[in-house]
């Protein structure tokens, strides 16, 4: 008769080789790891906006603060009464009015200035093929690694020279200079990304290249040009440096700007400041910013992600 008797942990070995293959071939958990990811980047964005939003929470209920609850009160606690007084001081006495009417005139014209001949120079580099193409285009985008304060002193000369200094004249012109890099560098390769076909039709109908600029293409690019636009306005409306090398002598004070308005009050009052009236200064300069962004966000985004995919 056969000994059927097996020896103790034969029949163990298998099982346990199939249990190593199945492991062995068992697929990550892609599913978990992106969810963690997730998470971690959910945390870090929530920890970044009570970076960002705790500075302008303070500077709001600073500015219905007295002087006493500025400094010797609970820096986030509500102030006991609220009052639009101190904006009423700011916007008159403090003449922020005056600045913040200097800086709107100035952005209006300096950011229509600056789409009109940076989108013209973009879609030509974009759009068209000559001699010189490739140089004119890195000529520009160079700019965009250039120091602005180390042009402060150039500056501050040639428009002496040209009797520009102290003018509106003279700032517009150079904030369109200092924003047109960007604008091309940002447009150049969104008209690159619209169709050729409309612009090919339009020139079998007869339209010369002046008529397919304006009534073609950018109309097609409308969502860049509104997302550049408000970039260029936040951008000439934080500015500081450049308002404040070129607005200077005889009279500039009735044309400060806004930024300069508010470091003036700021220097001027000394220990004596009134920062309640200084804060809501700065609210009735950064306000504006939120609301345009908070109007035009969805156009932003568009503009942002309509070049990625053609």
């Amino acid at each position: 008769m056969t000994n059927l008797t097996s020896t103790p942990g034969t029949d163990a070995v298998p099982a346990a080789v199939a249990t190593s293959t199945k492991s062995a071939g068992r697929k990550p958990d892609k599913k978990r790891d992106v969810n963690a990811f997730t998470g971690l980047a959910h945390i870090a964005l929530f920890a970044w906006a009570l970076v960002t939003a705790g500075p302008l929470i303070w500077v709001l209920l600073a500015s219905f603060k007295s002087n006493t609850e500025i400094f010797l009160g609970e820096p986030f606690a509500l102030p006991e009464h609220f009052s639009f007084q101190t904006y009423f001081d700011a916007w008159g006495e403090a003449h922020i009015g005056r600045y913040f009417l200097n800086s709107v005139i100035v952005v209006i014209i300096s950011t229509a200035g600056t789409m009109l001949f940076g989108s013209m120079a973009a879609y030509v580099l974009a759009r068209y093929r000559f001699w010189g193409n490739r140089f004119i285009y890195y000529l520009f985008v160079s700019g965009l690694a250039f120091p602005t304060f180390m042009a402060l002193a150039p500056l501050f000369y040639i428009l002496k020279s040209m009797g520009l200094l102290g003018s509106y004249t003279g700032l517009v012109l150079v904030y369109i200079a200092y924003s047109l890099p960007f604008t091309v560098f940002f447009l150049a390769a969104f008209f690159k990304t619209l169709p050729y076909e409309i612009e090919e039709a339009a020139t079998v109908d007869g339209a010369s290249h002046t008529r397919k600029f304006f009534q073609i293409m950018m109309p097609m690019a409308k969502s860049g040009l509104v997302s550049i636009t408000i970039f260029n306005i936040v951008g000439q409306w934080n500015q500081y440096l450049l308002p404040v090398v070129i607005m200077t002598g005889p009279g500039a004070e009735s044309k400060y700007l806004l930024t300069q308005g508010i470091a003036n009050i700021s220097t001027s009052a000394g220990y004596h400041a009134e920062w309640s009236t200084l804060f809501a200064a700065l609210v009735l300069s950064i306000l504006p910013m939120i609301i345009v962004y908070a109007i035009f966000q969805r156009q932003i985004q568009a503009g942002l992600t309509a070049g990625a995919v053609k």
